[in-house]
């Protein structure tokens, strides 16, 4: 039945060279499968956690889709409160700090994706701070279509991302900018091959949420080294580097610092530098001086190591 170790890894992994984003999304379908209910959001809620403490990691940010996991009949928000009840239970254990970004789906009906926002927007004391569009971007690629969506997260007052770009290049890229005015964009890379828009982006001072190893499974860019971090940097886009989906890539955030530095040829002032920049555009507005103490004992830390110190 191809259900032992190996049935499962094929089923939970992503080729590593998918032939597309769609394709990619396919290695979803087993595991949103599994989680519709309370139990298993907490489990793998608090398990996430774990697992990037591991990472040494200080600051994570945990985007997904909450109507996802509504279709065995759970409640909207009490599959929203296990998530961020797993969540916050054990960044308590582990000392990681955590945020929570509710990500509503193209495929979706904007009415339910309205409906999720203002759910979402009522966790924000609770440390869901973001609200996302993500999903099937070249069956669904207007972002318009769920605009109600993005205007109830951003009156309840969640930091504003979405997805763009891992199709239809630049071009997608730009609609997603003009059309939902993000403070960040997920992805986004493809925003390399147009000059103007890197302006844009650097002058208007929209992030990128970079995910170099997933853009290649999606067959994005086709090679590591040829992903445009460098073209990016040297525009002033702002970036982070994120691991996309840690199951689907088979990744952790060391591995991908280590594929920037080796494959794609950053330096570790450039990876530093994301480094801090992540925590000043972090969803962390609900506790600014949680962020300004990160920061400074990241600073603290730069100081103690001579590769650093020039890089903050």
């Amino acid at each position: 039945d191809g259900m032992d170790l190996a049935g499962i890894t094929a089923r939970l992994q992503a080729p590593a060279q998918a032939a597309s984003q769609a394709e990619l999304l396919q290695a979803f379908e087993l595991p949103i499968a599994l989680l519709q209910d309370e139990e298993a959001l907490y489990r793998v809620a608090y398990e996430l956690i774990e697992d990037v403490a591991q990472d040494g990691t200080r600051y994570v940010e945990v985007r997904w889709g909450p109507l996802l996991h509504v279709m065995s009949g759970l409640d909207l928000g009490a599959g929203i409160t296990a998530v961020v009840a797993g969540t916050n239970d054990a960044s308590s254990a582990t000392g990681v700090v955590a945020r929570l970004i509710a990500v509503a789906i193209r495929s979706h009906p904007p009415d339910a994706n309205a409906v999720m926002a203002r759910v979402a927007a009522g966790f924000r004391d609770r440390g869901l701070t973001g609200f996302d569009l993500a999903g099937p971007e070249e069956a669904f690629p207007d972002p318009l279509a769920h605009a109600r969506s993005f205007e109830i997260a951003r009156e309840g007052g969640l930091g504003i991302t979405i997805h763009a770009g891992e199709w239809g290049g630049a071009d997608q890229v730009r609609r997603s900018l003009e059309a939902v005015d993000p403070s960040r964009i997920a992805h986004g890379a493809r925003a390399a091959d147009d000059a103007s828009l890197m302006a844009e982006l650097a002058a208007r001072r929209v992030t990128l949420d970079v995910c170099p190893t997933s853009n290649v499974q999606a067959s994005i860019f086709p090679t590591l080294p040829s992903f445009p971090m460098k073209t990016l940097l040297a525009a002033g886009v702002p970036l982070t580097l994120s691991t996309d989906d840690r199951t689907v890539s088979d990744l952790t955030l060391v591995r991908e610092y280590d594929r920037a530095l080796t494959d794609i040829g950053a330096s570790i002032t450039d990876l530093w530098r994301m480094n801090l920049h992540a925590l000043d555009v972090a969803f962390l507005h609900d506790n600014e001086p949680l962020r300004a103490q990160l920061r400074a004992e990241f600073e603290s830390f730069a100081a103690s190591d001579p590769t650093l110190r020039t890089a903050s």
